[in-house]
């Protein structure tokens, strides 16, 4: 019997590591709600919040990978959102332009926070999980133009409104 193919959510041929800005939604396994306060440009939560722990590797991704930026981001309780400015690094001596693969920082982003949930489950900290903190994949959405990136900014910025009113009993 022949398992069905996954659909390949990568755009095809497209080099990941060019100079680009990008919108990134990574999404918990089963969607299960493991984060519990929104976090954004403005700093809240409270101690021992998973929040804090999943703000704290998007922000690393800077310092991991040069010429990487965040730009917007927020943290909902079953998903984040964020938007990332690949500029690579420019070789002086040969004028190349190289910049980290997104799968690959992508992999680093869901490695990181992961362990470090799994350390946090250990510990009383966070709530367990079934299987795998994240979904298999991420989506990816490359920001071609200045109307593209406004409208993604103020998705970002109005989704936590739109997730409560969605999910409010």
């Amino acid at each position: 019997m022949e398992l069905p193919k996954r659909k390949q959510i990568r755009l095809k041929d497209y080099d990941y590591t060019q100079n680009n800005a990008y919108f990134i939604t990574v999404c918990t396994h089963k969607k299960a709600r493991l984060f519990g306060d929104i976090v954004g440009a403005t700093l809240c939560g409270r101690p021992n919040n998973p929040d804090k722990m999943i703000e704290k590797w998007i922000l690393e991704m800077e310092n991991k990978y040069p010429g990487l930026k965040i730009d917007k981001y927020v943290i909902m309780p079953d998903h984040v959102h964020f938007i990332l400015f690949n500029h690579g690094i420019t070789n002086e001596k040969t004028g190349d332009h190289t910049g980290s693969p997104l799968p690959q920082i992508m992999g680093w982003f869901k490695t990181m926070t992961t362990n470090e949930y799994i350390r946090g489950v250990k510990n009383g900290l966070y709530q367990p999980f079934d299987k795998h903190l994240w979904h298999r994949s991420y989506y990816d959405h490359a920001i071609r133009c200045d109307r593209d990136y406004e409208e993604i900014w103020q998705y970002i910025d109005e989704n936590p409104l739109r997730w409560f009113e969605k999910h409010k009993k």
